[in-house]
């Protein structure tokens, strides 16, 4: 299973399923990721968290932990 987190820097991946509960999917959901929508790796902070990707035609800046909660391919 390949996670949002293991995506290289310029890859563009699509959504396969949205991993963990309550709130913490509604927000992401409410991001505009959710399942099917392809999303590009634009940066990632020198630490590694946050990850900066163009998802739906804008930016948005996502944290490591959230990124680990959603499947691509």
């Amino acid at each position: 299973m390949k996670t949002l987190r293991d995506t290289k820097i310029g890859e563009t991946v699509k959504i396969v399923k949205l991993h963990g509960e309550g709130p913490v999917k509604r927000r992401i959901m409410d991001m505009g990721l959710t399942r099917g929508t392809e999303v590009y790796v634009r940066k990632v902070a020198p630490l590694g968290d946050p990850i900066e990707l163009t998802v739906r035609g804008y930016e948005l800046s996502l944290r490591k932990a959230d990124a680990e909660m959603i499947e691509v391919n």
